[in-house]
């Protein structure tokens, strides 16, 4: 049953019986409009990026198993399932499982950030006969946003001969500069899920997450519910994010800082890190992973650098100071390695997460920038090229190898 239909129907049974129309306070909630990030999506290269793999047809799917619901479980349930999917799908392809559904390459990640996009899209704008409350909706949103992203699928073999590995990726951002772009992080977090590294000490699982390019849903603690269950249980994780041109970057300090760049919704925040229990909170949180065998290694064609830059506020100033050493006692971060966005966000509350849970002395963790994703020289309208897929496939190879590097020197 169509939406139109139901909306017909229910105003044909109001006109047979002589029902008023609901009054403001009777009436469920409005369904919203959708997002800034979600606006985008109707835009000709994420409709060809869907088209092109095959993940058109997801976020219809879902529509019209919410139309088919009779109820806000029957709902929440469907949700689940699609989500799910979503993240199999995704890192099924990626990893050469199943068919094509079409000629973009299987080591792209946008596929599955737009697919999620038309899916939230369908929720968040969805009017169901039986009503929904504002905070049923968040519901639904919320599962839908962990369910796609792999943060309800970690699972790790049991056993004490097997290292367990946990990455985090993210979504594509500055669409608005470039509607095409690519995240590696992302790419490389599909690649690696639940795949098994050969090191030295012997076996090495890798579970995978992605999280949104969102201040609002840091300040709301997804990066510590994803991650919290899983930390005392591996032996090493490492954020990564996209950072700089033609290199890796291992980010040896991380800063209690926004500096206010729009996210994908176009909302910047300038203010400290906010996070549990801010009395004891730290201005800088640091990097255990073996960054000097990692930077020592031959990984791939990229450099990798030990970046111990930061910017600071030194202890009875005023002015920001960049350091290239690292903070000095009493200051006040500005900004980490990683600067002063979500790369750095996400750092800095991985590593005070690892911190609060006791494991800084016994879990390697930290966080790599990989280069930026080029396209090739003179594109500028292609949604894919050669060099852009090859640059893709040797960060993600280059990671692969950076994790292995890390596992080994731990």
């Amino acid at each position: 049953m169509t939406r139109t239909r139901v909306r017909l129907g229910l105003l044909g049974l109001a006109l047979l019986t002589g029902f008023a129309t609901p009054t403001a306070a009777s009436a469920a909630p409005a369904a919203p409009s959708p997002t800034v990030e979600e606006q985008r999506l109707d835009r000709a290269a994420p409709q060809e990026i869907l088209r092109r793999s095959g993940f058109d047809a997801l976020a219809p799917r879902l529509a019209r198993a919410l139309d088919s619901a009779r109820s806000y479980g029957e709902a929440r349930r469907a949700v689940a399932r699609e989500g799910s999917g979503l993240w199999r799908h995704a890192v099924d392809r990626a990893q050469g499982r199943g068919p094509d559904g079409g000629d973009l390459s299987r080591d792209d990640d946008r596929p599955l950030y737009w697919a999620r996009l038309g899916m939230t899209r369908e929720v968040r704008t969805w009017e169901p006969r039986f009503g929904l409350t504002d905070r049923e909706r968040a519901a639904l949103l919320d599962e839908l946003e962990r369910t796609s992203r792999g943060q309800d699928s970690v699972r790790y073999p049991r056993g004490k001969d097997l290292k367990r590995i946990l990455l985090t990726g993210f979504d594509p951002f500055t669409l608005d500069r470039d509607i095409r772009i690519s995240n590696p992080s992302g790419a490389t977090a599909l690649a690696l899920d639940g795949t098994v590294l050969d090191t030295a000490d012997g076996p090495a699982r890798v579970e995978t997450v992605v999280f949104p390019v969102r201040w609002q849903d840091f300040t709301d603690g997804t990066v510590e519910r994803a991650l919290r269950p899983h930390l005392p249980r591996t032996d090493l994780f490492t954020t990564v994010s996209q950072g700089r041109v033609g290199r890796f970057d291992i980010e040896r300090t991380n800063g209690a800082w926004r500096g206010g760049f729009g996210d994908n919704d176009n909302i910047g925040r300038t203010e400290t890190v906010p996070v549990s229990d801010p009395a004891s909170q730290p201005q800088w949180t640091t990097t255990t992973l073996p960054h000097a065998a990692i930077v020592a290694a031959s990984t791939g064609r990229f450099p990798v650098y030990d970046n111990t830059t930061v910017t600071e506020i030194p202890a009875g100033g005023s002015q920001p100071v960049v350091r290239p050493d690292g903070p000095t006692p009493g200051s006040t971060a500005r900004a980490g390695g990683g600067g002063d966005y979500l790369s750095n966000e996400i750092a800095y509350r991985a590593t005070l997460l690892r911190d609060r849970l006791g494991l800084h002395d016994t879990l390697p963790g930290g966080h790599v920038h990989t280069p930026v994703l080029q396209f090739g020289a003179g594109n500028t309208t292609e949604v894919t090229d050669p060099e852009f897929v090859r640059n893709r496939l040797d960060i993600i190879a280059q990671v692969r190898a950076i994790l292995r590097v890390a596992a080994e020197a731990s």
